[in-house]
Formats: C-alpha cells, structure tokens, sequence
C-alpha cells in the first residue's frame, strides 16, 4: 500500500496527509475547491517550517513530504488508484453518508474505506456503502501530526483483517492505536465532551469566569489546557455536534448541549476558526477573555 486518499484539506484533513506523506506515502488530497486545498497545503508547509526550525526534520525532507502530495477536486479522480481511503470532512452525518455512497461506487473493490468521525456510528457509515466489512473508523487527535493517539473503530461488520490492518498500519505512521467498539462518541469524546459541556455550564449558571475555570483545571487536574480553550480550539460548531451524537445516541439528559453552547453556535462565535469563542482571537490575540452576553 503507497495510495492513500484523503477527503478533505480542514485541521484534521491536512494534518492526516501531512503525517502519512512524510511516512512516505503518496498522498491524494480531495477538496471541492482549489482554494480549500491550497489552504491546506500552505497549513502543512507552515507546520513542516516549525519542525525545520526545530531541527526535527531537514528541508530535504520537507521538500519531500510535500512532494508526495497531490491535490484533486474530485473524489473519482482522487481515489482512483487509492488501497485506503480517510474521510476527514466537517463531522456531519448526512455528508458522511453522501462520500461514503460515492466512494463505494468509484472506488476499487477492495480499498479500505477509513472515517476520522468523532462521534458517527461506524455502522452506520458503512451501511452506506456494499463493502460494510471494509468500513472502520480512524479518529485521529489534533494536531495530527504531534498527537501519538488514534482510535480505531471496529463497526459492526468490520472484518478482523481491516481491523488488524489498520492497526498495522497506524504503527507505521509511528501512532499508537486504541480498539475501540462503536457506540456514540466512542471513548476519546464521550468523555470528553460532557466535561467541555459541564465546564459551559458551571460558566453558564455564574459559578465562575472563562479564565478561572480553565485556571482551575490546568493547575488543579494538570491540564495542559483548560477546558474552555480547549473548546475553542476544537470548534464550538464541532463540540455542539458530538454532543448531539451523544444525546440523540444515548438519549440520555446529561448529554444534552448547554443553552450557552448552542447560542454562541448560532451567533457564529466558533473558537479559533472564527477569530473568537470564549476567548478573543481576533487581531493576533491568543487568549484573551471576551464577554458572554448570553450567561446568566
């Protein structure tokens, strides 16, 4: 296996083809646009110049692994000689569905078809497709380049040697892969987002502000990160969908997203990706605190 197809250029997209090109992989790189996909390509230069200035990498080897990158508009044209295929499109079960019909349909009989999908039913992914059996999710972390976790979920018609494979080849990404089995938000996020969750509402109900929350878990649970931050950095719009995954799957009252969450949503305040969450990002700030007009 050199092939590798990638369907979308965003943080988690870029960050998969950048991590198997510089592996050695051939990387086909799918996006709807050119401009998405030379965003995602100047994302992965800039991050392959942080680990040259870090000595971790030569330009050789940057100049390398982006010359194991090849870009495409369309999913058939980019998929056509590809033995795995990772989906790594925005975390929406419709869309999901829509490019893994499409893929089953284009690509070769016996290509693997891998989803990063943070919360999706693998099952029901794969129930989209004729090849159930060569369905299995890839849930890598972000950054995708630095974070050694991916999780590895088996759907219910999962074949062994598809699981046993993805294992295999996690390990030659120089990953460290977690079995894991399907059911909503699988490990990483249902424990995740219900803490991200109850931190929005201990600041929903006036308990605490953005920076003292996050002081608290940072210097009292040894966070690296508080977890309102933490929120921002993912994507509010992201944290809101797992947690209706998480809701609708369990149908279960304690996963049900806080009132704050789906506002600040609605407003377009994102985190990071929209220049402001629960942290100013605007103008080259890093992490300032902003009002809340919808808290109690």
């Amino acid at each position: 296996m050199k092939n590798i197809a990638v369907i979308g250029s965003g943080t988690m997209g870029n960050g998969i083809a950048h991590t198997f090109a510089q592996f050695g992989y051939n990387v086909q790189l799918i996006d709807i646009s050119q401009e998405a996909l030379d965003k995602g390509l100047a994302t992965i230069t800039r991050n392959l110049d942080r680990m040259v200035a870090k000595d971790k990498i030569s330009e050789a080897d940057k100049a390398k692994t982006l010359g194991n990158i090849t870009t495409y508009t369309t999913i058939k044209e980019g998929v056509k000689y590809a033995s795995l295929v990772v989906e790594a499109a925005t975390e929406n079960s419709d869309l999901k569905l829509k490019i893994f019909k499409e893929l089953d349909e284009v690509c070769p009989d016996d290509t693997i078809l891998a989803s990063n999908t943070s919360s999706i039913s693998i099952t029901k992914i794969a129930a989209a497709t004729k090849r159930p059996d060569k369905v299995i999710g890839m849930h890598f972390m972000n950054p995708v380049p630095i974070m050694k976790l991916v999780e590895i979920i088996r759907g219910y018609n999962t074949s062994d040697e598809v699981m046993q494979f993805t294992v295999d080849l996690s390990k030659k990404i120089n990953k460290i892969p977690v079995e894991v089995n399907d059911y909503p938000g699988f490990v990483a996020n249902r424990i995740l987002m219900p803490m991200i969750n109850e931190s929005i509402e201990t600041l929903y109900n006036g308990v605490a502000g953005v920076e003292e929350i996050d002081t608290v878990m940072k210097l009292g649970m040894a966070h690296p990160m508080g977890p309102l931050q933490l929120a921002d950095f993912i994507g509010l719009d992201v944290c809101l969908s797992i947690l209706n995954v998480l809701y609708d799957g369990f149908k279960n009252p304690k996963y049900a997203p806080c009132p704050l969450l789906v506002n600040m949503v609605m407003a377009g305040k994102l985190g990071v990706k929209s220049g402001e969450g629960f942290y100013d990002y605007s103008q080259g700030k890093k992490a300032e605190k902003v009002a809340l007009q919808f808290a109690k």
